[in-house]
């Protein structure tokens, strides 16, 4: 029989992260023994568990702990971690460890050291300074020292950190909010504290949000500072422009809502407009395009990327049509982000999710309670859902920021 001793800190209890940690261990048919336990008994207070597990096999403890380490365990043995040459471009050791998008240390030299660009889906990289940083596969190069699979990684899930999510709004994932003014009220408080410390609020947007009206209001608060960076792809910059120099998105008339003859056509018109300039901010320099959404953009120099798809008609000049290129410059402009609004597009927030740490705070707004599901199945648990329509969430998001 194998035995090893691990821990778990923080606030284990109230967030319920220690009954997923004992069941992900009796699920796997092994047994565990509590050998010290320490609860905090108020608010601010963690708890500190330590206990051992026991199994047939050295590599069934390696696998539990692979299961059980994202929930915030570690191993007491404190082995110094091991990293290993990648033999050519683009080509990890095959036991490399993948990370989570939770904030990570790693042991090495003695010590516990952060890693830093915090990912999930990435290895880890000790460069020469002796820095941790997480790194696409794809970005890893002959020679560069890759972390392997052991006992010197832990990591803190957002529960492990902090026993209150101030940010939440319902018990549930996923709130219809009762009060939708609840929900961008504290909204607003939080966006309000951000800038106060001249923190970063970045927005992911679809093409919904011109559709149901949504784009003055988006506008309104980049031209008042309270927006660092946006995230989108083609159709919504397409769709923008079309209901500036046409009067419809997707041919729908913006004002009475109906559908106008030969609307079919307005976003080609639109990009063709776009072409003759030579790009969005070129028809903005030469009073074409005088207000809107992606003018706000461009006129503020907000750092923005829209992503091309198969999918894209034109697309727009600006359209980055290099998928890497555009990860690169989404994950660019969400570094250090303090939130990122989630706005009606389904690809774009899960693409920027899986480039998150989960330490930001994330709020996913959508008619489609399935969407905010989906991020957290792929790996973006601390998303907060609202069901809502987006115009309406954007109108009283700005009203209550006093954007005009």
């Amino acid at each position: 029989m194998k035995k090893n001793t691990y821990q778990a800190k923080g606030h284990l209890i109230d967030s319920g992260l220690f009954s997923k940690i004992v069941n992900t261990i009796l699920e796997e048919g092994l047994d565990y023994s509590v050998e010290d336990i320490k609860i905090g008994k108020q608010q601010d207070e963690q708890s500190i568990v330590k206990f051992s597990i026991s199994a047939q096999t050295d590599q069934e403890l390696d696998n539990i702990l692979k299961k059980i380490s994202p929930l915030g365990v570690f191993s007491l043995n404190e082995e110094n971690a091991t990293f290993v040459i990648a033999d050519k471009d683009k080509h990890a050791p095959q036991n490399f460890y993948s990370t989570t998008n939770h904030k990570t240390e790693v042991f090495y030299n003695n010590k516990w050291n952060e890693v830093h660009d915090q990912r999930m889906d990435a290895v880890i990289k000790k460069e020469n300074s002796g820095i941790l940083r997480c790194l696409k596969l794809r970005d890893v190069k002959k020679g560069d020292n890759i972390l392997i699979e052991g006992e010197s990684v832990r990591v803190f899930p957002p529960q492990i950190e902090s026993n209150t999510n101030g940010f939440s709004f319902m018990s549930n994932d996923v709130s219809s909010e009762r009060r939708g003014e609840t929900a961008v009220s504290k909204i607003v408080n939080e966006i309000q504290e951000i800038k106060k410390r001249n923190g970063k609020v970045v927005v992911v947007a679809g093409p919904v949000v011109i559709h149901t009206g949504g784009a003055d209001y988006l506008a309104a608060l980049i031209r008042n500072g309270y927006i660092d960076g946006f995230l989108g792809g083609n159709a919504i910059a397409v769709h923008d422009l079309e209901s500036r120099f046409l009067g419809t998105s997707l041919g729908v008339d913006v004002q009475s809502g109906k559908v106008t003859e030969h609307g079919h056509n307005h976003h080609m018109k639109a990009i063709n407009i776009i072409y003759g300039q030579g790009s969005i901010e070129n028809a903005i320099n030469n009073g074409i395009l005088k207000e809107g959404l992606m003018y706000e953009i461009i006129k503020n120099k907000i750092p923005y990327c829209l992503a091309g798809s198969i999918r894209d008609d034109g697309p727009l000049p600006e359209t980055v049509n290099d998928m890497i290129e555009a990860q690169a410059q989404y994950a660019s402009i969400i570094k250090d982000a303090d939130m990122i609004l989630m706005l009606s597009t389904m690809l774009h927030s899960i693409g920027t999710g899986n480039m998150t740490p989960s330490s930001v705070k994330t709020i996913c707004v959508d008619i489609n309670p399935a969407v905010v599901t989906k991020l957290s199945d792929r790996g973006t648990g601390q998303a907060i859902g609202i069901v809502s329509d987006v115009g309406l969430f954007l109108k009283n998001l700005s009203e209550k920021l006093n954007c005009n």
